[in-house]
């Protein structure tokens, strides 16, 4: 009995020890989550731009997170990842003044695009160095044993956050109007800034050389491929999803995105040990059939009940892809290149959620707005065909050998 207190309380400690590292992540990502139900129907109702456009906009944001990974990684192996998420809580307290300036100048629509798009860099820049450091600084103060609990818990904080963020950053726009969204941006960011000062530095103790950034990208792209694929349904419900009720004459849409996140924590809490009990792919490849057949209740649904019906399974099935293929990858990288390979693996769903913007905003522009979840639930099943195969050929590899 004393035992199995023990254990608990060990337990206890190092989920303790976790959330005190990944709570930047949801820092960071409360700050994007803050305009991400906001902007997209700014950009299209308000300012008069298309729907192509305002997804090329939004989608600035992923782009920049993409050019900064290997950046973070670098950090993060180098210098440890403290340097890391000071230097994103920078960016994000520098998006929140760029994005008040904006919103203040939104009668000159010209003006006021190019400073959102200069917004949608500088989040970019944050969420690119604030990807993988929480997650290594956790790793490296639990033990790498707790890698697959690190990477979910820090999941579970990035979205958790958009659940939070979207809808409060709906009522601060409605209450003290579109600017109040710039402001407090500016001050979480720097918030964030200040607590991550007053935490240590846990750096790892390996000693090996490292690879080549190119190199850990290379080892990794199986599973980041499957990632990105996964991470389209995310990408065309977080980005599109105001428009397309606003085109079906819905209301609540930032619900949907809520439900979303709320069934994505909840698949991480209630299926937390499947990774260790049934391995990274197997468990990768169920998630993204589930998450196929969201997407298609969503294509399918005649009723916004029956698209939140769509939207929860979607996230749900979306909950273990990132640490189910995340797990798999980090355990092929050396261990002085952890950060390096976080930041590679992470820098697929950047693409995909930076081409989902154009590519699922031309799928509206060009076939009409009713396509982008039969398209979004293609390309997850394309991811799911990917882990199959993978899978496949690693168990002729271990009966080979």
């Amino acid at each position: 009995m004393e035992a199995d207190t023990g254990i608990k309380s060990t337990s206890s400690n190092i989920n303790l020890s976790i959330i005190s590292y990944v709570k930047f992540t949801f820092i960071g990502y409360f700050t994007i989550g803050l305009s991400l139900g906001v902007l997209p129907v700014f950009i299209h109702n308000q300012l008069g731009y298309s729907a192509m456009v305002a997804g090329v906009v939004i989608s600035l944001q992923y782009l920049s997170t993409f050019l900064f990974r290997g950046f973070a990684g670098k950090i993060i192996d180098k210098k440890g990842p403290k340097p890391a998420v000071l230097t994103s809580m920078t960016g994000f307290a520098i998006s929140g003044l760029f994005l008040l300036v904006a919103l203040s100048l939104k009668e000159y629509r010209e003006i006021c695009l190019l400073l959102l798009a200069l917004t949608r860099l500088a989040t970019g820049f944050g969420e690119g160095l604030i990807g993988a450091s929480p997650i290594t600084w956790a790793i490296n103060a639990a033990g790498e044993h707790n890698t697959a609990k690190s990477i979910s818990f820090n999941g579970i904080a990035s979205y958790g956050a958009l659940a939070a963020g979207a809808p409060v950053g709906i009522l601060l726009a409605n209450a003290y109007g579109l600017v109040s969204l710039g402001i407090v941006t500016f001050l979480v960011g720097l918030a964030g800034y200040f607590l991550a000062q007053q935490k240590e530095n846990v750096r790892g103790d390996s000693i090996e050389p490292g690879k080549s950034f190119l190199a850990v990208l290379k080892i990794v792209a199986p599973y980041g491929v499957g990632l990105g694929l996964g991470g389209l349904g995310f990408g065309a419900i977080s980005t599109f999803i105001t428009l397309y009720y606003a085109y079906l004459n819905w209301t609540n849409a930032v619900l949907c995105l809520s439900v979303f996140s709320t069934f994505f924590i909840l698949g991480r809490l209630m299926f937390a040990n499947a990774i260790n009990n049934y391995g990274g792919l197997k468990t990768a490849m169920v998630c993204l059939a589930t998450e196929s057949i969201g997407l298609m209740i969503l294509w399918l649904a005649g009723t916004p009940h029956l698209a939140l019906v769509g939207a929860g399974i979607t996230g749900l099935g979306f909950s273990l892809v990132f640490p189910a293929l995340g797990v798999e990858a980090v355990k092929l990288a050396p261990a002085s290149n952890k950060g390096a390979a976080l930041g590679a693996y992470g820098l697929f769903i950047d693409v995909s959620l930076g081409l989902t913007g154009p590519l699922i905003g031309g799928v509206a522009s060009n076939f009409g707005m009713l396509y982008i979840f039969p398209f979004s639930m293609l390309m997850v099943f394309l991811g799911f065909v990917l882990c199959v195969i993978v899978n496949r050929q690693r168990k002729n590899g271990l009966e080979g050998a």
